[in-house]
């Protein structure tokens, strides 16, 4: 099982912890709400896990340019 880190914006990998056994409460994933788990968290079907974070590109830019959070797909 990995646990990958990927921007939900660019897309842009941010770090992973390969062959990693680590429970989702050292990652502190059990802060989430049940909403923000299924909109941040997939798991895939070969047992590796998926979190969609912001990258620090991603979230300059859209703290310059709000409007763009209005957009689905504001930096693609």
């Amino acid at each position: 099982m990995a646990v990958n880190y990927i921007c939900r914006h660019c897309s842009m990998p941010l770090g992973s912890f390969e062959n990693a056994d680590v429970p989702e409460y050292r990652l502190g994933l059990h802060f989430l709400t049940p909403e923000e788990r299924k909109r941040i968290i997939a798991y895939n079907s070969n047992g590796d896990v998926t979190v969609r974070v912001i990258c620090d590109y991603c979230s300059q830019t859209l703290d310059a340019n709000p409007e763009l959070a209005l957009l689905s797909n504001p930096l693609q």
